[in-house]
């Protein structure tokens, strides 16, 4: 299944919304595990947007641990600022936020 590919206003709305939020996981110093990535899945598919911090070495293999997660688990990712990344994957049924057009 491929992301949905989402504009400039749509993610500016979703990092709006992803401001408040808390990370909801955590990938440590051992990277991107299945472990990882499973938790991420579940927790996309309760809550659609989700932040992730990451710890793993430097700018290079964190960026590259990011990048992999959103193509692991079909999710896009709307940002990444330092260790923290915002993941958004649209619930195939009732999805829960609603992005304009």
């Amino acid at each position: 299944m491929r992301p949905m590919e989402l504009s400039e206003k749509q993610k500016k709305h979703l990092r709006r919304l992803a401001h408040p939020l808390s990370p909801i996981v955590m990938m440590g110093n051992a990277g991107l595990t299945d472990g990882v990535v499973a938790e991420m899945d579940r927790a996309l598919t309760t809550h659609e947007l989700v932040k992730v911090s990451a710890r793993v070495g430097d700018r290079d293999a964190r960026n590259g641990a990011l990048s992999s997660l959103a193509s692991r688990t079909s999710s896009q990712l709307v940002q990444r600022i330092g260790n923290v990344g915002v993941y958004y994957r649209r619930r195939a049924d009732l999805p829960k936020i609603l992005i304009p057009d």
